[in-house]
């Protein structure tokens, strides 16, 4: 819009022109008679008047999300260390660009490029092979080895349960998957938009974004505390998210103090959660549910123990759009890199900590 002021033409009637002197209006401002023009414009072309759904290939998941993640979403994923978090974001985050056309974008502050080529190799061999599947150190094996007559990384996983199979799945979407070798020194804010932005232009679609993880961000400027470091980096990362449309997903560190065995993890866990809390639509905390299923399972059903060990428990913490404080388990498989995306709501009572540790 243009700022303007009443003019007198020949025949008497009032027109608006342009005023030089009048500031600019924010291109942030909008009416709401132009939000109802643009609305009406995707209608009429044939595209969603709505947010676009990332499914995230967790069924119960997906379920309890009503399709799935969101564009213009800043979601939250936290939890203890090796629990799985990494692993967890990078199958949503192969789930949404194996879906159609669209783009993604890791920026990895943990692990290089072929490390993560190691696990999508993995993930996408446990498509053909289930429980059997290819384990990521026959991944890392076949790397490893020399003077082999393989000509191709296809034919050097020819012999392996679901290896080039998996290295043509990848094939499929590679042009699509962007992976950025971040680095806490180098990789700030100013870096992730423009890496962002320039994807989304590339393609011509909004990415999905993947942070691991938030404390690594740098921030500019000496004397700033943790608390205020953190807040500027997630609520730049929403800004990010609301500006090119796209579900931004961050891996978040917890407090020291919380990560003690048998005691429960929840959002005040997390470091710089104030902010945290309050900028995020969406927040998922992983637990281990042998730490945080209550002491009679375990008592009476000893047999069960090892069992809980192998799972998971995922809560919707906080669900801005929709229902939240629900409590999903998923099957471990981190020998194959992975968590089993058939996942069910917990049916044993939890608690917030264990009386007893090991």
């Amino acid at each position: 819009m243009t700022a303007t002021v009443s003019t007198a033409d020949q025949g008497g009637f009032v027109v608006d022109a342009p005023n030089p002197s009048a500031p600019a209006l924010d291109p942030r401002l909008k009416s709401l008679t132009t939000v109802l023009a643009d609305t009406t414009a995707k209608i009429q072309q044939g595209r969603s008047a709505g947010a676009r759904v990332w499914p995230t290939g967790f069924d119960a998941l997906d379920t309890a999300l009503a399709g799935g993640l969101r564009s213009g979403e800043l979601i939250l994923m936290g939890g203890p260390q090796g629990l799985g978090k990494t692993t967890m974001a990078l199958q949503m985050l192969r789930r949404a660009i194996v879906t159609g056309t669209r783009p993604a974008i890791f920026f990895s502050y943990e692990h290089d490029a072929h490390a993560v080529l190691e696990r999508l190799i993995a993930i996408e061999a446990a498509d053909l092979g289930g429980s059997e599947a290819l384990t990521l150190n026959t991944i890392r094996q076949v790397f490893e080895s020399r003077h082999t007559r393989a000509t191709s990384l296809e034919e050097q996983f020819a012999n392996t349960r679901g290896g080039a199979h998996a290295v043509r799945a990848l094939a499929r979407y590679s042009d699509r998957l962007h992976i950025h070798a971040s680095s806490g020194m180098h990789t700030g804010i100013d870096q992730i938009r423009a890496a962002v932005q320039a994807v989304a232009e590339e393609h011509g679609q909004a990415p999905f974004v993947l942070v691991d993880y938030l404390q690594k961000v740098p921030v500019p400027g000496a004397g700033l505390g943790d608390e205020e470091r953190i807040t500027h980096v997630v609520e730049q990362l929403k800004d990010i998210a609301l500006t090119v449309e796209s579900p931004v997903l961050a891996i978040v560190a917890a407090e020291k103090a919380s990560l003690v065995a048998g005691k429960r993890m929840r959002v005040h866990d997390l470091r710089g959660s104030s902010a945290l809390a309050y900028e995020a639509d969406v927040v998922f905390i992983l637990n281990d549910k042998y730490d945080i299923v209550a002491r009679h399972h375990l008592m009476y059903h000893l047999d069960m123990a090892e069992r809980f060990r192998q799972w998971v428990v995922l809560t919707i913490e906080k669900n801005r759009g929709g229902i939240d404080k629900v409590e999903l388990e998923f099957q471990k498989r981190f020998e194959q890199g992975r968590f089993e995306r058939e996942g069910r709501i917990v049916q044993e009572q939890l608690i917030e900590e264990r009386i007893f540790v090991d």
